[in-house]
C-alpha cells in the first residue's frame, strides 16, 4: 500500500486546507510540475500565487521537485517560497531535509503531488500525509510517460481490490 494516498483530490484547489490544519499538518510540501504548474509555465498563474499567499498564513509551504534545480529555481523565486530542485524521489532525502531544517516531523507534513509512483511513495516511506491530486495536463517529461504507465498498473490494481478509483476523490 505504498502508493496508496491519504487524500485524493481533483487539484490543489479542491483540498480542505483547514482540515489538514485540524489534523495537525504544519508543512505543505507541493510537487511542481502538473501539480502547481503544467509543464511549459514558467511562472506560476496569479491563482497558484493567491493560493499560496493565503497557505501562508496556516503552513510553512515548499516545492520539493524532480525537475532540474534551475526550473525549480525560477518557479520559486516567482512564487517567493523555498524549494529543492532535482529531488530523485521517490527517495525521501528531501522531506528528511525539510524535516529537519524546519523543525516538522514526518506526520507533520502533508506530501502533495500528481504522480503515484514518486510524489506519494516518497512521502508514505517517510510517514508524511499524501495527498494525490489529478495531473493539470497531459503533457509531461520524458521519464514521466514511464512512470504513469506504472501508475495505471498499480491503480488497476487498487481499483480490482476496491479501494481507489481514479475521479472518486476521498479524504481520510
Amino acid at each position: 500500500m505504498l502508493f496508496l494516498p491519504k487524500m485524493y483530490q481533483k487539484s490543489i484547489y479542491t483540498i480542505s486546507y483547514q482540515n489538514l490544519k485540524q489534523k495537525g499538518i504544519k508543512c505543505l510540501v507541493f510537487d511542481l510540475d502538473n501539480t502547481l504548474r503544467l509543464i511549459d509555465e514558467k511562472l506560476p498563474s496569479k491563482k497558484v500565487f493567491q493560493l499560496i499567499r493565503t497557505l501562508e498564513k496556516d503552513f510553512i509551504v515548499l516545492i520539493l521537485s524532480n525537475s532540474l534545480k534551475k526550473e525549480v529555481l525560477s518557479y520559486k523565486n516567482a512564487l517567493q517560497v523555498e524549494g529543492i530542485g532535482h529531488a530523485r524521489k521517490p527517495s525521501t532525502k528531501g522531506l528528511q531535509f525539510i524535516s529537519q531544517k524546519y523543525h516538522v516531523k514526518p506526520h507533520e507534513i502533508a506530501m502533495i503531488g500528481d504522480q503515484l509512483v514518486t510524489d506519494i511513495l516518497s512521502g508514505n516511506r517517510f510517514g508524511a500525509y499524501t495527498i494525490y491530486v489529478d495531473a493539470l495536463g497531459t503533457k509531461d517529461l520524458k521519464i514521466t510517460y514511464f512512470n504513469r504507465f506504472i501508475e495505471r498498473r498499480i491503480i488497476r490494481s487498487y481499483e480490482r481490490q476496491k479501494i481507489f478509483k481514479r475521479g472518486v476523490y476521498y479524504e481520510k
